[in-house]
C-alpha cells in the first residue's frame, strides 16, 4: 500500500452495495447505493477532511465499479487488491415506516492476506462483518494488532446476528477484537443480543474493567449516547431532535465522527490511549457533541451520505 507521507486512518472491512427497497414498496423497487459500514466510516472521515486507506473486499463488476466511484469522489483511497473477489456483495436493506433498516446479506469476505499497514498510518478502525465473517476476520484481526504498534485503534462490532451464527461464539470473536481496540463504539442493541439481555452498560463495563477499553461509546438511538474512560464519570450526551428520513449509514457516520474528533484534538498514534484516559467529563461530552452532530445530519437525508466538513463549518 503506498504511503503518502501525511498521518492517515486505516479502516479495514466491507464495501457493499445496499439494494434499498422501502416500507410498502414492492421488492422489485429497489435502489443500488453503496455502502458497507467501515467503508461508510471511511467515507465520513475522508468528507471530514482525514486522509483514509480503505482495505475491502469486491469485484470488478458493475456494482464494483459503483463502489470505487462513490468512494473516489469523496476521495478514500482504496488498498491494491481490494477488487479481487469473484462479485461486490451486496445486502438488502429494508426500510420500515420509520425509516430504520433490517438487512439481508450476500456476500463473501476474503482480503488478500497479509494486510499492509500503511507506515502513516496513526488510526486503525475495524468491525462490522469485516470482523466476524471468516476466513477474513482472521486476516483483520492480525493486521489490527499489528497496526496496534503505531496507531490508536477503535472498533464497532456492528453486530449482524443472520451472519455471526451462535450468540457464545460472536461474543467471543467480538471480545478478541475488544482487547486490541482502544477506542469501542457500540449499539445498546449489539449489546443486549451479545449478552442475551443483560444490561448494556454492565456487560460494557467488563470492556473497559476487564479488557483493557480505554474510551467506551455506548449509542442509544433517540435516547443519545453515553461514554466513559477508566477514570471518567458516565457522561451522556442528548441529541438535537431532527426529522429522520432514514437510519441507513447512521451509526457508521457517528463512528466516523467520532474518529475524525479524537483526530483533530491530537489521540493519534501508539501512546494517544494513555492521553486519552485522562480526558475530563467536559472534554468527553464534547466528543460526543461533535461525534452526533455529524450523525444527525446523516438521518435527514437518504442514505448513507455523511456531510462534508463545509457543511458543518469546519
Amino acid at each position: 500500500m503506498k504511503d503518502t507521507g501525511t498521518d492517515s486512518v486505516l479502516v479495514m472491512g466491507e464495501a457493499l452495495v445496499d439494494l434499498v427497497i422501502k416500507a410498502g414498496s414492492d421488492a422489485s423497487e429497489v435502489t443500488a447505493v453503496p455502502g458497507g459500514s467501515p467503508a461508510n466510516v471511511a467515507l465520513a472521515l475522508s468528507r471530514l477532511g482525514v486522509d483514509v486507506d480503505l482495505v475491502a473486499w469486491f469485484g470488478r463488476d458493475d456494482y464494483g465499479t459503483m463502489i470505487t466511484e462513490h468512494l473516489a469522489a469523496s476521495n478514500v483511497r482504496i488498498a491494491p487488491g481490494s477488487d479481487q473477489a469473484p462479485f461486490t456483495p451486496t445486502a438488502e436493506a429494508h426500510l420500515d415506516d420509520s425509516g430504520a433498516a433490517t438487512y439481508t446479506f450476500d456476500l463473501e469476505w476474503a482480503p488478500l492476506s497479509p494486510i499492509a499497514i500503511p507506515e502513516t498510518a496513526r488510526i486503525a478502525h475495524t468491525g462490522s462483518i469485516g470482523a466476524v465473517l471468516q476466513p477474513g476476520a482472521s486476516t483483520v484481526l492480525d493486521a489490527f494488532k499489528r497496526a496496534h504498534v503505531q496507531a490508536l485503534t477503535t472498533y464497532d462490532p456492528n453486530a449482524r446476528p443472520t451472519l455471526m451464527g451462535e450468540v457464545s461464539e460472536a461474543r467471543k470473536t467480538v471480545e478478541d477484537f475488544v482487547r486490541e481496540a482502544d477506542v469501542v463504539k457500540v449499539s445498546d442493541e449489539d449489546l443486549l443480543w451479545l449478552y442475551e439481555g443483560a444490561d448494556p452498560v454492565l456487560s460494557a463495563q467488563t470492556w473497559t474493567d476487564e479488557l483493557g477499553v480505554t474510551l467506551l461509546v455506548i449509542t442509544r438511538g433517540k435516547q443519545g449516547p453515553i461514554a466513559w474512560t477508566p477514570t471518567s464519570s458516565k457522561v451522556e450526551f442528548i441529541p438535537a431532535k431532527v426529522k429522520v428520513v432514514d437510519t441507513v449509514g447512521a451509526g457508521d457516520t457517528f463512528m466516523g465522527g467520532l474518529i475524525d474528533t479524537l483526530w483533530r484534538r491530537g489521540f493519534r498514534g501508539a501512546h494517544a490511549a494513555s492521553q486519552l484516559a485522562l480526558i475530563g467529563d467536559d472534554v468527553l461530552r464534547e466528543i460526543l457533541s461533535d461525534a452526533s452532530e455529524v450523525a444527525d445530519v446523516v438521518v435527514q437525508r437518504r442514505g448513507a451520505n455523511p456531510p462534508w466538513a463545509s457543511e458543518l463549518g469546519r
